[in-house]
Protein backbone atom coordinates (compact mmCIF):
# COMPACT_ATOMS: atom_id res chain seq x y z
CA UNK A 1 0.00 0.00 0.00
CA UNK A 2 2.69 2.50 0.59
CA UNK A 3 4.08 2.00 -3.19
CA UNK A 4 0.93 3.95 -4.17
CA UNK A 5 1.93 7.46 -2.16
CA UNK A 6 5.64 7.32 -3.48
CA UNK A 7 7.53 4.50 -1.11
CA UNK A 8 9.61 1.78 -3.21
CA UNK A 9 9.12 -1.46 -2.85
CA UNK A 10 12.03 -2.11 -0.78
CA UNK A 11 10.97 0.53 1.76
CA UNK A 12 7.54 -0.66 1.99
CA UNK A 13 8.93 -4.07 3.07
CA UNK A 14 11.72 -2.66 5.52
CA UNK A 15 8.74 -0.29 7.13
CA UNK A 16 6.82 -3.90 7.33
CA UNK A 17 9.42 -5.76 8.32
CA UNK A 18 10.36 -3.51 11.16
CA UNK A 19 6.87 -2.61 12.10
CA UNK A 20 5.80 -5.76 12.21
CA UNK A 21 8.52 -6.92 15.28
CA UNK A 22 7.96 -6.49 19.07
CA UNK A 23 11.79 -4.66 19.34
CA UNK A 24 13.70 -3.01 17.62
CA UNK A 25 15.78 -4.94 14.95
CA UNK A 26 19.23 -4.12 13.58
CA UNK A 27 20.46 -3.96 9.98
CA UNK A 28 20.62 -7.81 9.56
CA UNK A 29 17.54 -8.70 11.55
CA UNK A 30 16.00 -6.65 9.02
CA UNK A 31 17.99 -8.23 5.90
CA UNK A 32 16.30 -11.68 7.08
CA UNK A 33 12.48 -10.27 7.58
CA UNK A 34 12.34 -8.23 4.77
CA UNK A 35 14.24 -9.86 2.15
CA UNK A 36 15.61 -6.44 0.81
CA UNK A 37 19.71 -7.28 -0.18
CA UNK A 38 22.18 -6.70 2.24
CA UNK A 39 24.16 -4.31 0.43
CA UNK A 40 20.72 -2.26 -0.10
CA UNK A 41 19.54 -2.23 3.50
CA UNK A 42 21.58 0.50 4.53
CA UNK A 43 20.47 2.75 1.67
CA UNK A 44 16.77 1.81 2.13
CA UNK A 45 16.98 2.69 5.91
CA UNK A 46 18.69 5.92 5.52
CA UNK A 47 15.85 6.79 3.13
CA UNK A 48 13.09 5.91 5.59
CA UNK A 49 14.97 7.62 8.16
CA UNK A 50 14.93 10.70 6.51
CA UNK A 51 10.63 10.49 5.35
CA UNK A 52 10.41 10.18 9.41
CA UNK A 53 8.95 7.14 9.59
CA UNK A 54 11.85 4.83 10.88
CA UNK A 55 13.97 5.72 13.92
CA UNK A 56 17.34 4.58 15.33
CA UNK A 57 19.71 4.28 18.25
CA UNK A 58 22.29 3.28 19.50
CA UNK A 59 22.59 0.22 21.75
CA UNK A 60 25.96 -0.51 22.44
CA UNK A 61 28.27 -0.79 19.39
CA UNK A 62 24.95 -1.92 17.46
CA UNK A 63 22.42 0.06 15.76
CA UNK A 64 18.93 -0.30 16.05
CA UNK A 65 15.75 0.44 14.21
CA UNK A 66 12.11 0.77 14.65
CA UNK A 67 9.17 1.82 13.23
CA UNK A 68 6.88 4.73 13.24
CA UNK A 69 3.38 3.83 14.16
CA UNK A 70 1.28 3.23 11.04
CA UNK A 71 -1.43 5.55 11.85
CA UNK A 72 1.41 8.53 12.46
CA UNK A 73 2.49 7.46 8.95
CA UNK A 74 -0.62 7.84 7.11
CA UNK A 75 -0.50 11.92 9.09
CA UNK A 76 2.03 12.65 7.93
CA UNK A 77 1.70 11.23 4.25
CA UNK A 78 -1.44 13.47 4.53
CA UNK A 79 0.13 16.10 5.41
CA UNK A 80 2.49 16.04 2.93
CA UNK A 81 0.16 15.54 0.41
CA UNK A 82 -2.11 18.74 1.21
CA UNK A 83 0.95 20.52 1.62
CA UNK A 84 2.34 19.75 -2.02
CA UNK A 85 -1.25 20.44 -3.28
CA UNK A 86 -1.24 23.94 -1.76
CA UNK A 87 2.34 24.24 -3.37
CA UNK A 88 1.08 23.26 -7.20
CA UNK A 89 -2.35 25.65 -6.48
CA UNK A 90 0.22 28.17 -6.31
CA UNK A 91 2.32 27.34 -9.51
CA UNK A 92 0.53 28.93 -12.52
CA UNK A 93 1.29 28.57 -16.05
CA UNK A 94 -0.14 30.12 -18.72
CA UNK A 95 -0.32 28.52 -22.48
CA UNK A 96 1.11 31.53 -24.79
CA UNK A 97 0.85 29.40 -28.17
CA UNK A 98 -2.04 27.89 -30.14
CA UNK A 99 -1.92 24.78 -30.63
CA UNK A 100 -3.84 23.22 -33.27
CA UNK A 101 -3.83 19.64 -32.40
CA UNK A 102 -7.44 18.02 -31.06
CA UNK A 103 -6.90 15.93 -28.33
CA UNK A 104 -9.04 13.49 -26.97
CA UNK A 105 -10.04 12.57 -23.24
CA UNK A 106 -11.98 9.63 -22.20
CA UNK A 107 -12.42 9.84 -18.64
CA UNK A 108 -15.21 11.03 -16.61
CA UNK A 109 -12.99 13.13 -13.74
CA UNK A 110 -10.53 14.02 -16.35
CA UNK A 111 -12.96 15.92 -18.07
CA UNK A 112 -14.19 17.04 -15.26
CA UNK A 113 -10.68 18.33 -14.05
CA UNK A 114 -9.90 20.25 -17.03
CA UNK A 115 -13.49 22.05 -17.23
CA UNK A 116 -12.80 23.83 -13.80
CA UNK A 117 -9.08 24.34 -14.88
CA UNK A 118 -10.24 25.99 -18.00
CA UNK A 119 -12.90 28.31 -16.11
CA UNK A 120 -10.43 28.91 -13.64
CA UNK A 121 -7.58 30.62 -16.00
CA UNK A 122 -10.31 32.31 -18.16
CA UNK A 123 -9.23 35.80 -18.56
CA UNK A 124 -12.20 37.44 -20.51
CA UNK A 125 -14.95 35.26 -21.24
CA UNK A 126 -16.50 31.57 -20.75
CA UNK A 127 -19.78 29.80 -22.80
CA UNK A 128 -21.34 26.88 -21.28
CA UNK A 129 -23.57 24.78 -22.51
CA UNK A 130 -24.32 21.55 -20.48
CA UNK A 131 -27.23 19.83 -18.40
CA UNK A 132 -28.07 21.33 -15.18
CA UNK A 133 -26.79 18.80 -13.12
CA UNK A 134 -23.28 19.21 -14.33
CA UNK A 135 -23.41 22.74 -14.40
CA UNK A 136 -24.19 22.68 -10.88
CA UNK A 137 -20.78 21.61 -10.26
CA UNK A 138 -19.53 24.74 -11.73
CA UNK A 139 -22.14 27.26 -10.66
CA UNK A 140 -19.83 28.70 -7.90
CA UNK A 141 -16.80 29.08 -9.85
CA UNK A 142 -18.82 30.29 -12.92
CA UNK A 143 -20.39 32.86 -10.27
CA UNK A 144 -17.26 34.13 -9.11
CA UNK A 145 -15.34 34.61 -12.64
CA UNK A 146 -17.95 37.02 -13.61
CA UNK A 147 -17.75 38.73 -9.97
CA UNK A 148 -13.66 38.81 -11.24
CA UNK A 149 -15.32 41.23 -14.37
CA UNK A 150 -15.24 37.95 -16.93
CA UNK A 151 -17.88 37.63 -18.99
CA UNK A 152 -19.89 34.49 -18.50
CA UNK A 153 -22.86 33.04 -20.78
CA UNK A 154 -24.19 29.05 -19.84
CA UNK A 155 -26.72 27.77 -21.21
CA UNK A 156 -28.76 24.82 -19.27
CA UNK A 157 -30.43 22.26 -20.24
CA UNK A 158 -33.33 21.78 -17.39
CA UNK A 159 -32.76 25.18 -15.59
CA UNK A 160 -30.40 26.29 -13.17
CA UNK A 161 -30.33 28.55 -9.99
CA UNK A 162 -28.34 31.00 -10.30
CA UNK A 163 -27.16 34.66 -9.63
CA UNK A 164 -25.30 34.90 -13.24
CA UNK A 165 -26.20 37.95 -15.57
CA UNK A 166 -26.26 36.14 -18.72
CA UNK A 167 -28.00 32.76 -18.39
CA UNK A 168 -30.19 31.00 -20.24
CA UNK A 169 -32.65 27.81 -19.71
CA UNK A 170 -33.42 25.17 -22.04
CA UNK A 171 -36.33 22.84 -21.43
CA UNK A 172 -36.13 19.96 -23.91
CA UNK A 173 -38.78 18.91 -25.99
CA UNK A 174 -38.05 15.09 -26.00
CA UNK A 175 -37.61 13.07 -22.91
CA UNK A 176 -34.63 11.13 -24.25
CA UNK A 177 -31.43 13.33 -24.77
CA UNK A 178 -27.91 12.21 -24.47
CA UNK A 179 -26.49 14.86 -22.30
CA UNK A 180 -23.06 17.15 -23.54
CA UNK A 181 -21.04 19.80 -22.12
CA UNK A 182 -19.47 22.65 -24.52
CA UNK A 183 -17.09 25.04 -22.72
CA UNK A 184 -15.33 27.58 -24.96
CA UNK A 185 -13.18 30.05 -23.06
CA UNK A 186 -11.89 32.92 -23.84
CA UNK A 187 -12.57 32.44 -27.64
CA UNK A 188 -9.90 30.54 -27.77
CA UNK A 189 -9.90 27.41 -25.60
CA UNK A 190 -12.35 24.75 -26.66
CA UNK A 191 -13.98 21.17 -24.75
CA UNK A 192 -16.84 19.13 -25.90
CA UNK A 193 -17.49 16.20 -24.16
CA UNK A 194 -20.70 14.00 -24.59
CA UNK A 195 -21.54 10.04 -24.06
CA UNK A 196 -19.92 7.21 -26.01
CA UNK A 197 -21.23 3.99 -24.92
CA UNK A 198 -22.45 5.01 -21.26
CA UNK A 199 -18.99 6.45 -21.02
CA UNK A 200 -18.05 9.94 -21.45
CA UNK A 201 -15.71 11.13 -23.85
CA UNK A 202 -14.78 14.68 -24.96
CA UNK A 203 -12.29 16.60 -27.50
CA UNK A 204 -10.23 19.77 -26.22
CA UNK A 205 -8.40 22.21 -28.73
CA UNK A 206 -7.34 25.38 -29.80
CA UNK A 207 -7.76 24.53 -33.28
CA UNK A 208 -9.53 28.22 -34.57
CA UNK A 209 -11.63 27.05 -36.96
CA UNK A 210 -13.16 24.70 -34.59
CA UNK A 211 -13.46 27.00 -31.70
CA UNK A 212 -15.20 29.23 -33.91
CA UNK A 213 -18.12 26.76 -35.56
CA UNK A 214 -18.51 25.19 -32.09
CA UNK A 215 -18.96 29.15 -30.60
CA UNK A 216 -21.67 29.21 -33.54
CA UNK A 217 -23.00 26.22 -32.17
CA UNK A 218 -23.54 27.83 -29.10
CA UNK A 219 -25.38 31.13 -29.60
CA UNK A 220 -27.07 29.04 -32.20
CA UNK A 221 -28.61 27.16 -29.39
CA UNK A 222 -29.01 30.24 -27.31
CA UNK A 223 -31.13 31.38 -30.33
CA UNK A 224 -33.08 28.55 -30.65
CA UNK A 225 -33.97 28.30 -27.16
CA UNK A 226 -35.38 32.01 -26.88
CA UNK A 227 -37.53 31.30 -30.38
CA UNK A 228 -38.81 28.33 -29.10
CA UNK A 229 -39.45 30.17 -25.87
CA UNK A 230 -41.43 32.35 -27.00
CA UNK A 231 -42.87 31.22 -30.01
CA UNK A 232 -43.22 27.63 -29.06
CA UNK A 233 -46.23 26.49 -29.33
CA UNK A 234 -47.07 28.54 -32.83
CA UNK A 235 -43.75 26.49 -34.06
CA UNK A 236 -44.84 23.31 -33.39
CA UNK A 237 -48.24 23.47 -34.70
CA UNK A 238 -45.90 23.17 -38.22
CA UNK A 239 -45.04 19.49 -38.63
CA UNK A 240 -42.28 20.52 -40.64
CA UNK A 241 -40.62 22.64 -38.47
CA UNK A 242 -41.55 20.55 -35.52
CA UNK A 243 -39.46 17.47 -37.12
CA UNK A 244 -36.04 19.70 -37.67
CA UNK A 245 -36.82 21.07 -34.19
CA UNK A 246 -36.55 17.48 -33.02
CA UNK A 247 -33.63 16.70 -34.73
CA UNK A 248 -31.48 19.46 -33.17
CA UNK A 249 -30.56 19.70 -29.54
CA UNK A 250 -34.40 19.71 -28.28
Amino acid sequence: MLQKFGFTQYESQVYEAIFAQKEPLDASSIVNHSNVPKAKIYEVLNRLIDKGIVLTTMHGKKKLYTAVDLQSVILKIKADFEKDIEELNTYKIKRTFTDEHIWTLKDETSIGSNIEQLMAEADSSILFLAWNEKMENYRRLLEQKEKQGVHVEVLSVGGLETSLTNKYALIPMLDKLEPLQLLIVDHAYLLFAGIENDSWKAIKTMSKPIVKAMTDYFYHDIALTQITKKYGDQLLQDEEISKLLARLIY
